[in-house]
């Protein structure tokens, strides 16, 4: 007997519109659609008129669900699998299903679409290589030793944190990385999506207890890109410099309350034009 095909079918996170022609064939002909939350995918499949039956996959069931389904497959179903929103396998159960189809040899295949992360830095404007960390541990120390490693972390950084925890987190990744730039966006693609892009120490506090709602994704840009805006930065520190007859510590420190900004990228700009002979 021929197996089923699993599909891994990305899904919108958040405006419903963001799904492609090829995802919605696969939900309308496939035998079942494996969801994280059905009621969730239910709203889906009404906006679109798409019957095909539901069953639940998730991390509380998966143990006993992914036999059952890797059963529907061998038996030649085709079974389409929906996360929460985005794509499965990112933040989210679906990896297991995917790692049990291969075991039992069964074709899978990808109908790619949103990822949140993806998402979050197409509008970020930071470039370079990244990383994708999905949601923080919740302990304090563990979280903390993640942040005192990702501080050397040469790439550009991608997580997810919940409203609820988003201030705490600005402000230790603030204390960690005060020399990247941070995009925060909430509520990604729906009606009320917010972002806030700047320095870490200054959307930390901006953001500090701020009353967020609806999960939030965060790009963090590569270490030392304060310092990278050197050009604007170098002319800030000139004209301080001329028109309030400051230098050293005071000009630094003058500048960075300016501009938003912590102390250290600033200080480094200043004892390079020190050292070009352009400043005192």
């Amino acid at each position: 007997m021929v197996s089923g095909i699993l599909y891994i079918v990305a899904t919108p996170i958040g405006n419903l519109e963001d799904i492609t022609l090829r995802a919605l064939r696969i939900l309308k002909e496939a035998d079942l659609i494996a969801a994280e939350d059905t009621r969730r995918t239910r709203k889906l499949l009404s906006h679109y008129g798409i019957a095909t039956p539901l069953i639940s996959y998730h991390a509380h069931n998966r143990e006993s669900r992914g036999p059952e389904l890797i059963s529907r497959l061998k038996d030649g179903q085709q079974i389409a699998l929906v996360s929460d929103a985005g794509t499965p396998g990112f933040s989210d159960p679906g990896a297991d299903l995917v790692a049990l189809a291969w075991e039992a040899q069964i074709r899978v295949e990808a109908v790619p679409g949103p990822t949140a992360g993806v998402a979050a830095l197409s509008l970020s404007g930071f470039k370079g290589d990244i990383i994708f960390l999905g949601f923080l541990p919740r302990g304090e120390g563990r979280r903390l030793r993640l942040f005192s490693e990702l501080a050397r972390e040469p790439r550009v950084l991608i997580l997810y944190e919940s409203p609820r925890r988003l201030s705490r987190t600005l402000e230790e990744l603030a204390a960690a990385m005060p020399d990247r730039r941070v995009l925060v966006v909430r509520e990604l693609t729906k009606k009320f999506e917010q972002s806030w892009r700047g320095p870490v120490p200054q959307v930390a506090a901006q953001l500090k207890d701020a009353a967020i709602k609806g999960e939030c994704a965060l790009v963090l840009s590569r270490p030392g890109e304060l310092a990278a805006a050197a050009p604007d930065l170098e002319g800030c520190l000139l004209k301080t410099a001329r028109e309030q007859g400051l230098s050293g510590r005071r000009l630094t420190e003058t500048v960075a309350a300016a501009r938003g900004l912590p102390r250290r990228p600033v200080y480094q700009a200043y004892l390079a034009l020190k050292e070009q002979g352009r400043l005192k």
